[in-house]
């Protein structure tokens, strides 16, 4: 099916079209109003931060200098603004990240409820039984370049903080995020905080960190399903024996039992999953009780679904620019991991509209290979624009036609371009840095102004 379609050509400006249509100034307003305790209306408002930044994720500048520069010269390819450099860096450095965190989680609400889920397709059943399945986990961000001198004397290496995510696993992409300036340790209490985000009903899968009893608590107290694998540090009781199949060497055993039996610990009844074969073996447990609801296979399954969260980090990192940070201080680099969310939501949907567009599995479609066409789009439309308007401008009294921009070439791309490569099962490992246990946080950002 794949090789029937790489002769076609897609649209490439369907991520450019979402963020003007959802991040749009009547929402920013809305944000604003609902967060604002005693931040004032400046020059440089919440529509123009997000737009900035925005353009920042598209275009990858060299520095926001260059940036500013550009838009307050007129450039177009960044907004326009009446304001100064200094205001910018202030306001960066000032404005509290709830304002962007706020409006991401408005942006995916409206993308939710607008774009079916389009990626996963062999797990359709589940996702619909669920209503969402949720994979949840955290990320240490990379590490600041010393461009403070409060840095200079410390050799402990900067890092720009942690972020957890709840990935939707039908979208494709992440609705939930939370950035903590810790760079390490924070990534548990920060999923349990992204709970209470998620819509009840739904299944959320995590790694052997989740899998303890208070955070099956939490689960249960937020009206979610979980499906973790078992932390060796917690014990369980087998209360009684639902099915063991057998094929072979492999062998899949289902328990109904008590997890969590230390003093301490308030004990939760769950599913007990352990699949083995041969020496390698597998637990997972779940709090969903009913074997008909999801049976064992299918929790095991649905497990190996865990890599789409990792695979999402390094795209955030790598295809959107995000091991890179372009300000020192956390409330900025909050506000670049937000609008590089953002962005990718966008593209993430993009590529599932192209890839029903083609008839393929939007899994066969690269980031990596389609996000910098998306850019290079993005881009010469903005020429495309500013050309225009020069024309009218010298032209003042003709009136001329704007040409339909999707008939030209630089707005499309064949599907042989953007298909994924089959990657070599044997890949290399990073080697561990031993400085990197040497960290430290970006120092706070300071307190709010009173008036």
């Amino acid at each position: 099916m794949v090789s029937s379609a790489n002769s076609a050509s897609v649209d490439l400006l369907g991520t450019v079209d979402l963020l003007h249509r959802y991040v749009e100034k009547a929402l920013c307003e809305e944000v604003f109003d609902e967060v604002r305790d005693r931040e004032r209306r400046r020059v440089w408002t919440l529509e123009r931060l997000s737009e900035f930044w925005i353009a920042v994720i598209l275009r990858a500048p060299a520095s926001l200098t260059q940036a500013l520069s550009e838009g307050m010269g007129g450039g177009g390819h960044f907004p326009s603004v009446e304001g100064t450099r200094q205001g910018f860096f202030e306001r960066c450095r000032t404005l509290s990240p709830v304002f962007f965190s706020t409006l991401f989680e408005r942006f995916c609400s409206l993308v939710t409820k607008s774009e079916p889920a389009r990626f996963a397709s062999q797990e359709s059943v589940l996702i619909r039984r669920f209503g969402h399945i949720f994979l949840l986990d955290g990320s240490s961000l990379d590490r600041v370049a010393r461009r403070l001198k409060a840095l200079r004397e410390d050799r402990r290496i900067p890092l720009a903080g942690s972020i957890a995510a709840a990935y939707d696993l039908g979208l494709g992409a992440p609705t939930a995020i939370a950035f903590e300036r810790t760079p390490q340790g924070k990534e548990l209490p920060m999923a349990r905080a992204l709970l209470a985000k998620l819509p009840p009903g739904s299944l959320c899968i995590g790694d052997r960190l989740y899998g303890i009893p208070k955070f099956f608590e939490a689960l249960s107290n937020a009206g979610l399903w979980g499906l973790c694998r078992r932390s060796r540090i917690t014990n369980l009781e087998r209360v009684k024996r639902l099915s063991v199949t057998s094929h072979g060497d492999e062998r899949i055993e289902d328990w109904l039992v008590d997890y969590g039996t230390g003093v301490n610990t308030t004990t939760q009844r769950l599913r007990y999953i352990r699949w083995t074969d041969g020496r390698r073996s597998r637990e997972v447990l779940t709090n969903v009780l009913d074997p008909a609801r999801l049976s064992a296979a299918d929790a095991l399954r649905l497990y190996e679904e865990r890599w789409s969260v990792e695979r999402m980090f390094y795209d955030l990192k790598e295809v959107l620019n995000l091991h890179r940070f372009y300000a020192a201080n956390t409330n900025a680099v909050a506000m670049q991991v937000y609008a590089a969310a953002m962005v990718y939501v966008a593209m993430r949907v993009a590529q599932g509209r192209i890839a029903q567009e083609v008839n393929i599995e939007p899994e066969a479609i690269s980031p990596k290979r389609l996000f910098p066409k998306v850019a290079a789009a993005s881009s010469s439309l903005t020429n495309s624009e500013l050309a225009f308007e020069a024309t009218c401008q010298v032209n003042p009294h003709v009136t001329l036609k704007k040409p339909d921009w999707r008939q030209f070439p630089f707005t499309r791309a064949r599907v042989v371009e953007i298909l994924r490569e089959t990657r070599d099962k044997h890949r290399r490992r990073r080697p561990r840095c031993p400085a990197a246990e040497r960290c430290r946080p970006l120092p706070r950002p300071p307190r709010r102004p009173t008036a």
